[in-house]
């Protein structure tokens, strides 16, 4: 029987929505003693911002590129929307803090469009300057979660600030964004068009052109964050997964459709993902900031993913 000092911690800190429009999220994440291990980063439709508190993130667009001397080893991480899997090689102890940017706010934060970091893992000190290192001396100093998030909160209130200077986002292109978040990956590109006074074709330009994908590609990255999530709350609470409800809640045809693209973004099927998650997503949620990890042992006596 494993002693109490091999039983993995982890835990996250979550701060409250810092500014609309800008940030959907901010978390704060410690683990240790989980044994090192490639877990699968899956798309989403934020742009990637990880400052790390330990050890360089290391990733890379495949396992072996990950595992290997190819692989991307930075301190903190700035990454553009992507359709396809990244790959992180976790050490057995990190701690740091990971912010979902809004893709339309890529210009406010790192000071270029989201189109400019798609598809890529970036050095965020080279992106957004200088003004990361200070932030990231200052987190590491700072131990308490409270103040770390009022750090956070302050930096991007500066970067709000400044970006008055900086060339906006073309108005249909934010609106277009805006109107397929409230659809949630369900609203057809035809009535998008129509919306915002272009042609599919014109749409598809302006829209990739400032942030990467096209808006059918950010349709399908919406809908796989809702599955995604939707998982992860029913196994948190203990409940039956059910994927072909999920996929009808989801904007999804049915239970194939979501498979299929699942396996497209993700590199494999729900099943197998919830297999590979499953220690994290049974998690008990994220915890006030200054509460302690959580201590507990996952299935398998491990958090993380392994990726044959």
């Amino acid at each position: 029987m494993a002693s109490t000092a091999d039983v993995p911690e982890w835990g996250f800190w979550r701060a409250d929505c810092l500014m609309p429009g800008v940030v959907d999220s901010v978390v704060g994440y410690a683990a240790h003693g989980v044994g090192r291990s490639i877990h699968r980063g899956l798309p989403s439709p934020h742009l990637t911002f990880v400052i790390s508190f330990d050890e360089p993130v290391v990733t890379g667009w495949s396992v072996e590129e990950a595992a290997g001397r190819a692989a991307t080893r930075v301190d903190v991480v700035a990454a553009g929307l992507h359709t396809e899997p990244a790959y992180v090689w976790q050490p057995p102890a990190q701690s740091g803090i990971q912010i979902a940017v809004h893709p339309t706010a890529a210009r406010t934060v790192f000071g270029v469009p989201a189109a400019e970091l798609s598809h890529r893992t970036f050095d965020g000190n080279d992106v957004g300057g200088p003004e990361i290192t200070v932030l990231r001396n200052r987190l590491i100093e700072n131990p308490d979660w409270a103040e770390r998030f009022a750090l956070v909160h302050r930096f991007l209130r500066d970067r709000v600030d400044r970006a008055a200077d900086r060339p906006a986002v073309r108005t249909e292109v934010v609106e277009a964004w805006s109107w397929l978040v409230r659809h949630r990956g369900a609203g057809r590109i035809s009535s998008l068009a129509e919306h915002v006074l272009l042609s599919p074709r014109q749409l598809n330009a302006v829209f990739t052109g400032e942030l990467g994908v096209g808006p059918k590609r950010f349709n399908r990255l919406l809908r796989l964050q809702q599955a995604k999530q939707a998982i992860a709350r029913r196994v948190a609470r203990g409940e039956s997964v059910g994927l072909a409800d999920i996929a009808a809640r989801c904007g999804f045809a049915d239970q194939a459709h979501l498979t299929r693209d699942f396996a497209s973004l993700v590199g494999t099927s729900p099943s197998r993902w919830l297999a590979e998650e499953i220690s994290t997503l049974s998690a008990d949620g994220y915890r006030e900031p200054g509460a302690p990890p959580k201590r507990s042992s996952p299935p398998g006596g491990r958090r993380g993913t392994v990726v044959p």
